[in-house]
Formats: C-alpha cells, sequence, structure tokens
C-alpha cells in the first residue's frame, strides 16, 4: 500500500521536495499558505488541504518545510495543532532550519501530546532539491527515522544520522550555515583584493575552486561573487541573517564564542541597510568591495 503523507511549506525548497516524493510515489497532501503555490503539485496527483492541519492523520507522517521558528512553532502548537493531529505515534519529519532549542521544546510538546519529531534539516539550495541532491542530517528517536527513511531517501542521495537527541542535527545545520557565510566573506575580500590589484577574480576562483578549494560552496557560490550575480537570488539576505542569528543563539546557549559569527551578521545587517535584501546571501561579499572603495561589479 503506497503511504499516504501530508507536506506543508511549499517554497523555493519545499515545492521541488514534495515534487520528489509524488514522483517517488508517496500521496501527498499538501498545504501552503499561499494556496496557488500548491497548483503544479495538484496537477501531478496531491491533495490540497484547506488547512495545515487537515494534512495530517492519526499515525501518519507529515513533513514541514518552514521559514522560521515562529511558523514552525504555529504549526505544531497553534490552532492546527499538528502535535495533535498526529497522535498517537504519528511522526513530525521537520525539515526547516531552525533553532535546535526550538526543536527540542517542539518535540517535548509532540510527545506530550501523543506523537513524535524528527529534524532533518538540508543542505543545497533549489536546484539540488529539484535534482534530488540534497544532503540531510537527522536527529531523534531511532525507530521513527527507521520510518522515515525511505521519505527522505526520496529527496537526497545522502544522509547523515546525528543520534538520538533531536536537536542535534539543527545543531549541525546552523554551523554549517555560519561555515557556507564565512566562506562567502573569505571570497568577497580576496575579490576585492584581486580587483584593486588588477587581477580577474573570475579566473582566480576557478582555479581555486578546482584545486585547493574544490568543494561545492567554492564551486557554486564563486561565479556569483566573481561576477556579481546575486539575482535571481536561491537564498534572500535576510534569511542568511535568520541563520546567522541561530548559530549565535546556539553559541550563547552552549558557551562557545563566535567572533567570526557576529561579524559575518553586521555585513547582513548592513547589507539590508544598503537595500540589498531582495538579493541572494552570496551578497554579503559586496560589503567588502564597499571597504574597498569598488563600485558593485553587477
Amino acid at each position: 500500500m503506497t503511504q499516504k503523507i501530508g507536506f506543508v511549506g511549499l517554497g523555493a525548497m519545499g515545492l521541488p521536495m514534495a515534487a520528489n516524493l509524488l514522483a517517488a510515489g508517496f500521496h501527498l497532501t499538501v498545504y501552503n499558505r499561499t494556496a496557488s503555490k500548491a497548483e503544479p503539485l495538484v496537477a501531478k496527483g496531491a491533495h490540497r488541504a484547506a488547512r495545515a492541519g487537515d494534512v495530517a492523520h492519526p499515525g501518519g507522517v507529515v513533513v514541514s518545510m518552514l521559514a522560521d521558528d515562529a511558523s514552525l512553532e504555529a504549526l505544531v502548537t497553534g490552532e492546527d495543532a499538528l502535535a495533535e493531529h498526529l497522535a498517537p505515534d504519528g511522526i513530525h519529519l521537520s525539515m526547516s532550519t531552525v533553532s535546535p532549542a526550538t526543536t527540542r521544546e517542539l518535540a517535548a510538546y509532540h510527545a506530550s501530546h501523543g506523537s513524535v519529531m524528527v529534524a532533518a534539516p538540508v543542505f543545497g539550495r533549489p536546484n539540488a532539491a529539484q535534482a534530488k541532491q540534497l544532503r540531510i542530517c537527522v536527529s531523534g528517536p531511532a525507530d521513527a527515522k527507521a520510518k522515515v527513511k525511505p521519505i527522505l531517501e526520496a529527496m537526497g542521495p545522502e544522509i547523515f544520522d546525528f543520534g538520538d537527541n533531536v536537536g542535534a542535527a539543527n545543531v549541525v545545520k546552523v554551523a554549517g550555515n555560519f561555515m557556507i557565510a564565512a566562506a562567502l566573506e573569505a571570497m568577497g575580500e580576496a575579490v576585492a583584493m584581486m580587483r584593486k590589484s588588477g587581477v580577474d577574480p573570475a579566473a582566480a576562483l576557478d582555479m581555486f575552486a578546482k584545486t585547493i578549494f574544490a568543494a561545492p560552496v567554492y564551486q557554486g557560490y564563486g561565479p556569483l561573487i566573481a561576477y556579481g550575480r546575486f539575482t535571481p537570488a536561491e537564498f534572500r539576505l535576510p534569511l542568511g541573517l535568520k541563520d546567522i542569528d541561530l548559530a549565535l543563539q546556539a553559541a550563547t546557549a552552549a558557551n562557545a564564542p563566535m567572533p567570526m559569527a557576529s561579524m559575518l551578521r553586521d555585513r547582513f545587517v548592513s547589507a539590508i541597510a544598503k537595500g540589498r535584501a531582495d538579493l541572494d546571501w552570496s551578497a554579503i561579499a559586496l560589503g567588502a568591495a564597499d571597504d574597498a572603495g569598488l563600485k558593485e561589479s553587477r
């Protein structure tokens, strides 16, 4: 029997993720605040729910891919009461990038209402989601993780298990996004120095991405920064600021100073203050160009 699952959140990431679940043969009931975003999925056979809570049934599985902690908390504990709709023994597969503390609090809320939460944040931009190439971090109860594994495998080739502590995967996710932001800043500073030295930064970053920095972050973001290609934005600057704030909150909770994260936060705040909020988050690289007296290259 084909498994029936719910999916909430059909943004730039959620839509292709849900489409891949449909392609894998799952029966989907979907919900998005802007109902029209569900149309491509409905055309492929998904059922559209009128309310977020309607995607769930007792003992079932619901996947959520939401923008922030507040949206996730409202889904679980608000008027849609996902935690209650899934009981008994249903599973909420939370794939959003949110605070580890929020995940732990909502997991406890789920448990108190007879349902289970598994954290499964992802690494990858919308094109990776579409190509089923997401790297997925997972944490939570072992039996629940085993049940949702086929769902995760339909969205990405690699699943990394960080244990039973449900907030662990979110710690890894915010740490990884901090490291990506640090790489964006490093490339921005290097590009500014090379531009002022009369060196072609695109050629240099291409060389780096093939040799000493042969990694997806440098290969994917290097050309954006070298050529100033910050639109269309797949991940906007305010979302980057949100994730750096999450990293700083986790660092504070762990008594682990992150001075570079504090500097990166200032870069994001400055970029947004300069009217760049609609640009891709890699546009924090423009801060180094500003400091060097360079005009935007885009």
